[in-house]
């Protein structure tokens, strides 16, 4: 296999893999029709094709149930907290920067398919001056995470551009950068020293970069994988992990602790584990909540501390929820981060639905206690 960025070799329509039988492509060309495909032959690599389970498969291989009605295409609300195209302020200390509209391979569970599947792409981040304008006008920003698409499909020249304009934003201290770069095609990292140079530039000792990844199988994890986030690292990066929780691929304790263990393994942390979003198409993807609870628990009593360190959390319209513990009657969740701020902390308690998939799901609420007001771990009053 050709490892340079340049000879990789890319496949966008299903017509195009040999591995599927003619009536394989011919039943979800139906499924491309509507929601884009886009792999490379490293990644494709990965892939077990002799097994119609295989969880590789799953991630990047069109499904027929993705066809069935149900989600939103913007699930997360996005659009309630969009500046301007491409820059969103949802959180009082973080701006978010959609700088591309492109990824080197595409999620079948994605929660951003809008910016694939949209005719009008407008979602991402155009006007880069006004943006910067915007971050330098609000002091409150100490983060600006850049996203997408995946960051790192654009040419590093363009990257380093954007960083070295933020890193003159005096108030702004971490830069984070979304991507699935590493699992994908780490030989993009590899044989780019300008990119390590970049990152080795703007990672200074009191501002740092972080380069957020997105293992989400344990075999994802390869050789050139390692070796990737080993030059992030030593080029001065840090580096933490998110991973949705989806069904067909890490929905079981055993997968989703090995990941665990060998992300802190090569010094990559755990960092969220995401309920995955009730975008379009997600339906076969999704695992109720109650029971993501319980997978994500035995996944912990399994590894040691250094492991165990991400949080079970939906990326909800009104903040970042995360879902802290179970009983036979209730569900309990606390607000990580809330849009408004007053309600980051806050602690809900509602009672127990093991069919709800989203928090929009729970429509009995037992009670709630703001930030500064004890409550009993065990259940209401």
């Amino acid at each position: 296999m050709e490892k340079t960025l340049s000879k990789r070799k890319y496949f966008t329509k299903v017509e195009q893999l040999e591995h599927l039988s003619e009536q394989e492509r011919a039943k979800l060309k139906k499924v491309t029709d509507k929601f884009a495909f886009r792999c490379n032959d490293y990644y494709l690599s990965l892939i077990n094709w002799d097994d119609p389970d295989d969880p590789i498969r799953h991630i990047v291989i069109p499904h027929i149930k993705e066809l069935k009605e149900w989600g939103r295409l913007d699930p997360s609300d996005e659009k309630a907290y969009t500046i301007l195209p491409g820059l969103e302020h949802k959180y009082n200390s973080t701006a978010l920067l959609l700088i591309s509209n492109a990824c080197e391979g595409l999620c079948r569970y994605c929660f951003r398919k809008r910016v694939f599947i949209e005719k009008k792409q407008d979602d991402y981040l155009q006007d880069v001056d006004s943006a910067l304008e915007y971050i330098g006008r609000h002091k409150e920003i100490t983060n600006v995470l850049l996203t997408g698409g995946d960051p790192l499909v654009l040419a590093t020249t363009k990257l380093e551009n954007l960083i070295s304009r933020l890193r003159q934003i005096e108030h702004v201290q971490i830069i984070r950068i979304g991507t699935r770069i590493p699992v994908y095609n780490p030989y993009r990292i590899i044989e780019d020293p300008m990119l390590l140079e970049m990152i080795n530039t703007y990672s200074t000792d009191e501002k740092k970069l972080y380069v957020v990844t997105h293992f989400v199988h344990p075999r994802e994890i390869t050789d050139a994988a390692i070796e990737a986030c080993n030059l992030i690292q030593k080029a001065g990066a840090k580096i933490c992990n998110q991973t949705p929780l989806a069904r067909g691929i890490n929905d079981n304790p055993d997968t989703l602790s090995e990941l665990f263990a060998r992300l802190s393994f090569i010094g990559v942390i755990p960092y969220y584990v995401f309920q995955c979003r009730p975008a379009v198409g997600n339906k076969a993807y999704t695992v109720p909540i109650e029971e993501g609870y319980e997978i994500f628990e035995q996944a912990k009593s399994k590894i040691s501390g250094l492991a165990k360190r991400a949080r079970y959390v939906m990326s909800h319209s009104t903040g970042k929820i995360e879902i802290i513990g179970k009983t036979k009657e209730f569900v309990y969740f606390k607000y990580h981060r809330a849009a408004d701020d007053k309600n980051s902390g806050k602690f809900l308690v509602f009672k127990s639905n093991p069919k709800a998939c989203w928090f929009d799901d729970y429509d009995e609420i037992i009670r709630e206690y703001p930030i500064a007001t004890p409550y009993r771990a065990y259940g209401p009053d």
